[in-house]
């Protein structure tokens, strides 16, 4: 053999056994016993934009058992496409697809995999935005469960249930609110600035039921064509209104005792609203990444936690499943992968598209991107915190996340 075979050979050898290391680094990047990164006690005091950015992404593949009601697996034993997963993982290290602080999946049932960059800490509530819309239909869902509403009330008179306004003072139309139409962002309300700017300066007269009667007084009337998808936060405080009026003491101490203590969420911060008093409904919640986990464990197991129905299951049904779709709303948008886009109850649908199929989605969405994503027919949850966004979460989700759960 000449020494120019021989050479060329060896290089052979060694371009494939760095391939092969190659790949081997993508499926067992970062040390299986490694330590998800916790903030201090002086850094969970600081507002979210002071948390100092991780030095070092943390990538596990085989999440720890951390005993909070969250099943484990292991990426690749248990489902998924390790290297797949492994790589989309380390592209966001890299800064490819905006700044994430948190990307975790769920596949039947068990926590797979666990990531935290920049900001993200694995006991740091994140700041979650209208993801905040979907745990206060959850809200609701556990009073009916309860039997302080029924399923038939959804379809009744919002104001039925505020035995404080004065209906005399009230806009034509009014009584065309119902819980359906507000849980559904078509509760009709029209407010000028001019308007809201006064809310702001007489906020002591609306406490309590207050707001909910300045509204109804000052808004267009309520018509036909006013009960189209209006995106905003009007529409889950007049939810959150309900649960108060209806649930014994306060719809805070509800939230806390009924729904959060029941799916083990301690460390988190539900604000509240300044004016009202009562819980945020549509923002201003925090929470962390695995809690986040345990309301799409919620939704995906139709109400049920721990073998006890906590939320009926019909009442799931209806809110993560497509009511509303036309719109020209911005959140309707359809684009690549991502089609047919709806909402049911506070909570969104869309299709996800891979190779020639559509796959159903569901998800709670927050600005910039605090999402819980259910994919039913993959038995798959995808939980995501950022705090800026490059590229949509669900494209990011449809196009690398999806294959590789995907047989």
């Amino acid at each position: 053999m000449t020494i120019l075979k021989y050479m060329n050979r060896r290089a052979i050898k060694i371009t494939k056994l760095l391939l092969l290391t190659n790949v081997l680094f993508l499926s067992t990047a970062y040390a299986q016993d490694s330590v998800a990164p916790e903030a201090t006690a002086a850094e969970a005091t600081l507002s979210f934009w002071d948390i100092p950015v991780l030095e070092e992404a943390f990538i596990e593949a085989s999440p720890t058992d951390r005993k909070d009601g969250i099943p484990v697996g292991e990426l690749g034993i248990d489902g998924g496409n390790k290297a797949m997963i492994v790589r989309l993982a380390q592209e966001i290290a890299d800064d490819q697809h905006g700044n994430f602080d948190g990307l975790l999946i769920v596949h039947e049932g068990k926590l797979l995999f666990e990531s935290y960059y920049r900001r993200g800490r694995i006991n740091l509530p994140h700041p979650q935005a209208s993801a905040t819309k979907a745990y206060t239909a959850m809200a609701l869902g556990r009073a009916i469960q309860l039997g302080y509403l029924t399923m038939a009330d959804l379809d009744k008179p919002l104001t039925s249930f505020l035995k404080d306004l004065d209906p005399t003072k009230f806009v034509e139309g009014v009584e065309k609110i119902t819980l359906h139409k507000a849980l559904t962002m078509c509760g009709g309300l029209s407010i000028s600035e001019d308007q809201r700017e006064e809310f702001r300066k007489s906020s002591d007269e609306l406490k309590g039921q207050g707001l909910v009667q300045a509204l109804f007084e000052n808004s267009e009337p309520i018509t036909s064509a006013s009960q189209s998808f209006l995106y905003g936060n009007f529409n889950p405080r007049l939810v959150m209104q309900v649960i108060d009026a209806v649930v014994p003491g306060t719809a805070e101490d509800f939230i806390k005792n009924e729904l959060l203590d029941k799916l083990g969420i301690t460390n988190y911060n539900w604000q509240t609203n300044d004016v009202t008093g009562l819980p945020e409904a549509g923002w201003r919640t925090s929470m962390t990444s695995r809690d986040m986990a345990k309301w799409g464990l919620l939704a995906a197991n139709r109400g049920k936690w721990n073998g006890e129905q906590l939320i009926p299951e019909v009442f799931v049904a209806k809110a993560i499943n497509r009511i509303v779709r036309q719109s020209d709303d911005e959140n309707f948008t359809d684009y690549d992968s991502i089609s047919n886009v709806g909402y049911g109850y506070f909570w969104w649908q869309a299709d996800m598209k891979v190779g020639n199929k559509n796959y159903f989605s569901t998800s709670a969405q927050g600005g910039s991107g605090q999402y819980i994503i259910l994919i039913d027919e993959l038995d798959l949850i995808v939980v995501t915190t950022v705090h800026r966004l490059e590229k949509s979460v669900l494209q990011v989700t449809a196009e690398r996340i999806l294959p590789a759960f995907i047989k």
